[in-house]
């Protein structure tokens, strides 16, 4: 078990316990967001009826909740890293609130997703390095930015139904296994089970088609996490799991921003053109297109186990290509429409 020296049932609880929590608020959440937090449908949606956001707000009160409960359990209470994560996920919450409800414009978003990002950063341990032959100072300034972009690419793809649940799930149940076998600390596992447990509570309010969104109170925290987690195992030697886990998300997102780019285009509004949306223009139904998602990134955590088992360059790079050629081809699936 590596650094996971615990009871198994400290695990259990904290998956459970999130798990129960998340749906528990949602039902008791719902009546007041459909009153006040209905997200209406307009020409970028992919909805076509009023459906109530803001099922963040549960799903992040359930994660640091149970997080909080098992490092308790486990005698990780007093740990700095999760305090900064438990904050900077608060602030991003609170950022994602005022966002749903009355709208922010790009600067403020970016400025306090920013600090956010440096909290986290800011209370990783003194020796994490990631690439070492990096200045530290570029290094840590390198680490902001791609922090800053995860959170915002997580919320970027949170545009149909179930997406979110898709990729969450697979990678934090795929950090939790690595961490099983000592591939990143019992903090990173406690995380991990939090966001997997409160993640598989919100999922039936938002099947396809969805009673509930996350919203940005949701996405944006939900981007921190996993950022973090991805981070600690980077910093770990296991930096092809970090770049397998999240990669259909890192690939979509970063080829779209790209062409957007190329094409001039106001990358801070809302669009269609993700790969994941040309492909609802293209005729796959939305459960389609989240169950090919799915399916490929649970093959993308077993991608990276098998790195982080065999810790080889020759293996990382393997993985890596195999997994780039997966995501390639679901790209090009999607962009090609049904036939």
């Amino acid at each position: 078990m590596g650094d996971v020296e615990v009871p198994w049932r400290v695990l259990a609880v904290v998956l459970l316990a999130a798990i129960a929590v998340s749906a528990g608020l949602i039902l008791a959440l719902r009546p007041l967001l459909v009153r006040y937090a209905l997200a209406r449908p307009n020409a970028r949606s992919s909805h076509a009826a009023p459906t109530p956001q803001g099922g963040g707000i549960a799903v992040v009160t359930a994660a640091l909740a149970s997080l909080w409960l098992g490092a308790a359990l486990a005698g990780l209470a007093g740990e700095t890293q999760l305090a900064g994560l438990t904050l900077a996920a608060a602030i991003l919450a609170l950022i994602g609130v005022v966002d749903d409800i009355r709208g922010l414009g790009p600067a403020p978003r970016l400025l306090v997703q920013a600090v956010a990002v440096g909290v986290v950063i800011a209370t990783l341990p003194s020796d994490v390095r990631i690439v070492p032959l990096l200045p530290r100072a570029l290094e840590w300034v390198l680490l902001l930015v791609g922090g800053v972009w995860f959170v915002n690419l997580v919320n970027f793809m949170d545009g149909i139904d179930w997406m979110t649940v898709a990729e969450t799930v697979p990678i934090a149940a795929g950090a939790a296994l690595l961490g099983l076998i000592g591939a990143v600390p019992l903090s990173t596992v406690l995380v991990a089970l939090a966001l997997l447990g409160a993640t598989i509570g919100f999922a039936p309010f938002n099947r396809p088609v969805a009673r509930l969104f996350l919203g940005d109170v949701g996405s944006l925290p939900i981007g921190l996490m996993l950022g973090w987690i991805l981070m600690v195992l980077a910093s770990r030697g296991h930096l092809a799991a970090a770049l397998l886990l999240p990669l259909y998300y890192l690939a979509d997102a970063t080829i779209t921003l790209a062409r957007r780019l190329a094409r001039r285009e106001a990358v801070w509004q809302a669009h269609r053109t993700h790969f994941y949306q040309r492909a609802t223009d293209g005729g796959f139904a939305v459960t389609e297109i989240v169950v090919r998602v799915f399916v490929l990134n649970i093959a993308l955590a077993t991608l990276a186990l098998v790195s982080a088992i065999e810790p080889d360059l020759r293996v990382d790079l393997a993985t890596l290509a195999l997994g780039g050629a997966l995501v390639a081809w679901l790209l090009g699936t999607f962009a090609r429409g049904k036939r």
